[in-house]
């Protein structure tokens, strides 16, 4: 099977700050290991056999193409002004291939590895990466990272997802009916009712049953994909998380 792959490089509205401290206005322009943040997760799924074209979208795509790249399989399309809106946008593409693997500009750590193990197991209409607390605890013991807590284990998000064809609209729907709200993750289960999101709360229900049920709401397959390299739940966020990969990079944690 080959994936289209996803690369949001998109800006909040107004100034960002955290960019303006590196010298730039652009989030995904933001220099890695000597080089423009968004340039590592691209060149990481460029090197997968599982991806046959990555589309890289942006509010400024004059200034992002020239930090990619030289490959033909790259295309740099513009953004909209919220994630919801850029992907509603994409998947009524009739000419769009999928499925589609989706992640981000600032997936620093991104690697090949984890490209393939997530195109592997991403067998359902919707399919969220994700790592597991212990593990990345357990190699970076000092991240700071959000936890979404169930019963059996917490995690964060991975910053990779899977969508397997335009039927995923209502999932992208919900999503952008909490896009704004910092607790996306709890507003997203208190669609399936009080019960539930107390079941949550108290971590008497795993993870695959509540993305079971919130499927059914949607009647749609949505799956958890656990992956195994801790380093896929760190993205570049803020200053604490670009020196964390920096030293990552140069083997200093």
């Amino acid at each position: 099977m080959s994936w289209t792959a996803v690369v949001l490089a998109g800006s909040r509205p107004g100034r960002d700050a955290f960019a303006e401290a590196f010298g730039t206005d652009v989030k995904a322009l933001i220099p890695i290991a000597g080089e423009p943040m968004v340039r590592r997760p691209v060149r990481a799924l460029l090197n997968s056999g599982n991806i046959g074209k990555v589309l890289v979208l942006s509010q400024s795509p004059e200034r992002i193409a020239p930090a990619l790249p030289d490959d033909p399989r790259i295309e740099v399309r513009p953004s909209q002004g919220t994630i919801a809106e850029t992907m509603l946008r994409l998947i009524a593409d009739k000419k769009i291939e999928w499925p589609l693997l989706v992640t981000t500009a600032d997936h620093a750590l991104l690697d090949t590895a984890t490209v393939d193990e997530f195109c592997s197991a991403a067998n359902a209409d919707v399919a969220i990466a994700l790592v597991e607390r212990a593990n990345l605890m357990g190699r970076l013991p000092n991240s700071k990272r959000t936890w979404l807590k169930f019963r059996g284990g917490a995690y964060t998000g991975a910053n990779l997802f899977a969508l397997a064809s335009s039927d995923v609209r209502p999932a992208i729907e919900l999503w952008r009916s909490v896009e704004q709200d910092r607790k996306k993750a709890l507003r997203v289960i208190s669609v399936l009712g009080p019960a539930i999101l107390a079941l949550t709360a108290l971590r008497l229900i795993s993870l695959d049953e509540v993305l079971a049920k919130l499927g059914a709401r949607l009647g749609l397959s949505i799956k958890a994909v656990e992956l195994g390299n801790p380093l896929a739940g760190v993205d570049v966020d803020k200053a604490e998380d670009h020196e964390l990969v920096e030293a990552v990079l140069a083997g200093r944690a």
